[in-house]
């Protein structure tokens, strides 16, 4: 009896769909084809346990699955479930009938349990999309899956609950997942607040201008000055996710296998912070097989490195195309896979090894050359490609002191979607292009284009510092935000003179 079955295949966070055909006929042998990996081929013995623990038997005849199209690589354990579904219907223990109508995934455990798979979401939307009735997932994965609407989406934990619903001898109710509620419910609770952080206005303002624009950032200051208290404080200021936003974060997060059981949606931006001693694959994503790396699970919020020097070079440096593309392709011999990398860049550095060069009361042990050959860790391309650059100073005692709360998150936040809310109607007819650090150099001729003043203000910027095109143009981009901020239509020298302000590693007598 020939029987077929549906499943899907997650490639990049996009899913295609497999068919699973079983024919079973006169014989004893057992042959599984269709470019199935080692995780594919090892679920026989799985299987095999997971019927007889419950009540099943393997049939006795000769068996063929083939798994289409035959030129995907089947990868992962998440097969177990419709194989074992697939020999059952083929040797006529269970029904037939309704397995067109519905798609299933899910790893077997040896007593016939369902344990949770990757890439629930984009699988779920596949779902939809080919018009199934149904998708059947491990219970773990149920509240993810169930996000996508116009599909009954059922949570098992057993196999025998699957073989009883095809048998028409159990009920599965489908979850449902009120998602815009879900999404609106959880966008502004945060545990960091700005109004705890004492002093350091100017920086305060630098990430402000960050926010609004999506514009890079990096900190230099000496050890226990603020740089990551501040970094982690800056999710609560940026414009909540749009629900495009959020599924297309969940996807990403789904098919690495990053959600928890309860989660159904990323409702926050991601603030994602890997350690120095990160590797270049685990950094862009890649792998035998091809998993987001941190670039990709901090889209559409920040990636934060910090200690930057610390990092290897070859790290920072595979960093330069996604920062200016907005997007990584993972090239291996068995195909390309495309992930999205829209983040914003956060990083922190000391300015010296001792860490207190241009501290205000400790004296630096680091001679001009040590320093400079810091922060030369940092190529010069990679620096041109961060728009502000903010030296940070540490508290005084009579403000660390100070009891009177600073300027809550809620309130700057305000500020920041206001001017992202300019920027959208600017940029409303342009596709991929949502705030100013995404502008060209044709935008930034019609909407950053300086009057006298401003030009000579530049001018001479650009000679004292000797800063290249890139800078240039960071410059007119940042400056952009802080008219955007103000409410300017007109960039105006103040506007261009602090944007210039954020350019301190620019500086020729920066390090001595």
């Amino acid at each position: 009896m020939l029987i077929k079955l549906f499943g899907a295949a997650v490639q990049g966070i996009d899913a295609t769909i497999i068919t699973i055909e079983v024919n079973s006929s006169r014989g004893c042998m057992f042959y599984l084809v269709g470019l199935p990996d080692s995780a594919v081929k090892e679920s026989h013995q799985r299987i095999l346990s997971a019927l007889q623990v419950n009540g099943y038997k393997m049939p006795t005849s000769n068996i063929v699955i083939n798994m289409a199209p035959a030129d995907i690589r089947k990868e992962g354990s998440a097969y177990d479930l419709p194989l074992a579904i697939g020999l059952l219907g083929a040797s006529e223990v269970i029904s037939s009938e309704k397995f067109d109508r519905y798609m299933l995934m899910g790893e077997l455990s040896l007593d016939g349990s369902i344990q949770p798979i990757k890439g629930a979401l984009p699988i779920a939307i596949k779902a939809r999309e080919a018009g199934f009735e149904g998708l059947i997932v491990p219970k773990q994965n149920v509240r993810e899956a169930a996000v996508v609407n116009k599909l009954n989406v059922y949570g098992v934990s057993t196999l025998k609950e699957v073989a009883e619903f095809f048998n028409g001898e159990r009920e599965l109710k489908p979850t449902i997942v009120n998602t815009r509620e879900e999404f609106y419910a959880r966008q502004s609770h945060f545990d960091c607040d700005f109004a705890d952080v004492k002093g350091q206005e100017n920086v305060k303002r630098a990430l402000e201008v960050a926010a609004a624009g999506g514009h890079n950032l990096i900190m230099v200051g000496a050890p226990g000055s603020g740089k990551s208290m501040m970094a982690k404080r800056l999710p609560s200021i940026l414009p909540p996710l749009s629900l495009s936003e959020s599924l297309e974060t969940t996807k990403i997060h789904s098919v690495a296998g990053k959600l928890g059981s309860d989660c159904s949606l990323i409702t926050q931006r991601p603030f994602r912070s890997p350690h120095h001693t990160i590797s270049q694959v685990a950094m862009v994503g890649g792998g035998s097989f091809p998993q987001p790396g941190e670039i990709s699970l901090a889209h559409n919020g920040v990636l934060f490195l910090d200690e930057l020097p610390e990092f290897s070079r070859n790290v920072l440096e595979v960093l330069r195309q996604p920062l200016e593309d907005r997007c990584i392709t993972i090239s291996r011999a068995k195909g390309s896979i495309n992930y999205p990398a829209g983040l914003m860049l956060v990083a922190s550095m000391n300015p010296c090894p001792c860490g207190y060069y241009n501290h205000p009361t400790k004296a630096c042990v680091c001679s001009a050359g040590q320093v400079q050959k810091y922060l030369n860790r940092i190529s010069g391309p990679l620096l041109d490609r961060i728009d502000i650059q903010i030296e940070i100073v540490p508290v005084p005692f009579d403000k660390m002191s100070d009891q009177r709360r600073g300027e809550p998150s809620a309130t700057i936040r305000e500020r920041v979607i206001r001017a992202r809310q300019i920027q959208e109607q600017r940029y409303a007819n342009m596709p991929g292009i949502h705030c100013n650090a995404q502008m060209n150099s044709q935008l930034l001729a019609t909407y950053a284009r300086p009057d006298e003043k401003g030009l000579l203000l530049l001018k001479n910027a650009m000679e004292r510092l000797n800063l290249s095109a890139r800078a240039y143009d960071r410059i007119l981009k940042v400056a952009r935000t802080i008219a955007d901020l103000e409410g300017s239509e007109q960039l105006l020298p103040a506007h261009l003179a602090e944007a210039i302000s954020y350019r301190n590693l620019d500086r020729e007598n920066w390090a001595g």
